[in-house]
């Protein structure tokens, strides 16, 4: 999946972590779910370290408002690409 798929998900992922903000039951399905999203979206242990964030952060009240999912597409293709980039110091 190309990073602009990704980055589409992940806004709508976080919008849908939104709802819980006016309807909290909804945290009891979408913090499972949305960690395992974060697993198949991002692999390897990044992913898995999102994952327990994003079900930690969907699952404890006034969390919500933290777009998990669109932080780790910066990590992924912005912040991680410029530490490859850099020469060594």
């Amino acid at each position: 999946m190309n990073k602009y798929k990704k980055i589409i998900i992940s806004l709508l992922c976080d919008a849908a972590g939104y709802v819980s903000i006016f309807f909290p039951p909804f945290d009891f399905v979408w913090a499972p779910l949305s960690a395992y999203i974060m697993t198949k979206l991002y692999k390897g242990k990044p992913g898995k370290i999102a994952a327990v964030i994003s079900f930690v952060e969907e699952a404890l009240p006034m969390l919500d408002v933290v777009p998990t999912f669109t932080l780790m597409w910066i990590y992924t293709y912005i912040l991680k690409n410029d530490k490859e980039k850099r020469p060594l110091d």
